[in-house]
C-alpha cells in the first residue's frame, strides 16, 4: 500500500477498532496504536532530513523499489517510518511500499532479525527487484542497547520508555546517517 492508504488504515484502526480484530481484542494494541499515530504525526509535521541526507537521496538516478514491513502498533515504527516517508517522498524515482507484517504476503519471513519478526524493516530493492539494502528494525546503536537491556533482564516497560526518550533525542539523525552510508556503497 502506499503511504497514504497506510495512514488511512492507521487512522481507521484507530476510529473503528471493531473493524480490525486484533486490535478490537487487545486493548494494548490498539493503546500503542493511538500513542503512534501521535507520534507519527508528530514526526511528519516536524521532521526534517538533513541536507547530507536530502542530496543523498536527489543523486538516486535509477529506479529503486522501497519496502517497509511494519504495524500501527509498533513503537519503532511510529518514529522510523514517517522519516523514511518524509527521507524518500520527493524523489519521484523512490518508489514506497508499505507492507504489513502481520498480512498476506507475510515478506516479513524472509527478513527475520535474529529469527523474530522484528519490525520496521526496510527493503531497498534495484529496478529488478534485487534487494540492495535491508535495514532495521531500528539503528544500530539502539539494537545494541535494546539487545543489552533485554539480555540484563529489564522490564519491557523500562525499555520501551528507554527507547521512546532515544528516538525523541535522536530527532533521526541515526537513521539518515546509516541510510546515507549504505546508499553511498
Amino acid at each position: 500500500m502506499t503511504f497514504d492508504e497506510y495512514l488511512r488504515y492507521f487512522q481507521d484502526i484507530i476510529e473503528n477498532p471493531e473493524n480490525h480484530p486484533a486490535y478490537a481484542n487487545d486493548a494494548d494494541y490498539l493503546n500503542y496504536t493511538r500513542l503512534n499515530w501521535s507520534r507519527s504525526n508528530r514526526w511528519l509535521k516536524k521532521f526534517e532530513p538533513s541536507n547530507e541526507m536530502k542530496t543523498c537521496i536527489q543523486d538516486i538516478k535509477d529506479p529503486q523499489h522501497w519496502i517497509v514491513i511494519t504495524e500501527p502498533w509498533c513503537g519503532d515504527a511510529g518514529h522510523s517510518v514517517p522519516q523514511i516517508y518524509t527521507i524518500v517522498k520527493d524523489n519521484p524515482l523512490i518508489d514506497l511500499d508499505i507492507q504489513l507484517r502481520d498480512t498476506e504476503p507475510f515478506l516479513i519471513e524472509e527478513y527475520l532479525t535474529n529469527g523474530g519478526k522484528s519490525i520496521p524493516k526496510l527493503i531497498i530493492r534495484n529496478e529488478v527487484g534485487r534487494d540492495k539494502i535491508v535495514w532495521g528494525p531500528r539503528p544500530q546503536a539502539l539494537q545494541q542497547i535494546f539487545e543489552s537491556m533485554r539480555d540484563e533482564n529489564k522490564s519491557m516497560e523500562e525499555i520501551k520508555e528507554f527507547v521512546q526518550r532515544w528516538y525523541n533525542e535522536d530527532k533521526g539523525a541515526a537513521i539518515q546517517q546509516e541510510l546515507i552510508s549504505l546508499l553511498s556503497v
